[in-house]
């Protein structure tokens, strides 16, 4: 459905229309992910988490964490001490500073991305971006790149 049809609107700029389109689609797939996230009792920040923690293979601060999120949260000790009470993540303190703490993923947290991972796989209903090529999906992304300049 065309931007102009699903909010009932008429613009007046193609920037205009092009921004607009960006934040609905934006929220579309928020509410999408948040649905699915839910299954497994996670927000998409703590998800995102969850990701940064596999991806980083170590004990990372959380202020490193923090600088990796997609969507910046003001809350992110606040989500950390959820994953924590979930034993989805742990705790490291710094051998040489007993004030500096590390998190990791837990193997707990480990296993649920892989679940996570291969439920979205298997799922036809959650592929987000099934309307697109390849070749699209990579024009949408330099495109959105470009936006952010």
């Amino acid at each position: 459905m065309k931007i102009d049809d699903a909010i009932q609107s008429k613009f007046q700029s193609s920037g205009q229309r092009a921004m607009v389109n960006v934040r609905y689609t934006s929220n579309f797939f928020a509410t999408k992910q948040n649905k699915f996230m839910a299954t497994f009792d996670l927000s998409m920040p703590q998800y995102n988490i969850l990701r940064i923690l596999r991806g980083a293979k170590k004990p990372i601060s959380v202020n490193d964490a923090k600088s990796r999120m997609v969507e910046k949260s003001p809350n992110t000790t606040r989500l950390m001490d959820k994953l924590f009470d979930k034993n989805l993540i742990e705790r490291v303190r710094c051998e040489n500073d007993r004030r500096v703490v590390f998190v990791k993923i837990s193997d707990f947290g480990l296993n649920l991305l892989l679940e996570i991972d291969t439920k979205f796989a298997c799922d036809k209903s959650n592929v987000f971006m099934a309307n697109l090529t390849d070749e699209e999906a990579d024009t949408l992304s330099h495109l959105l790149d470009k936006l952010r300049g």
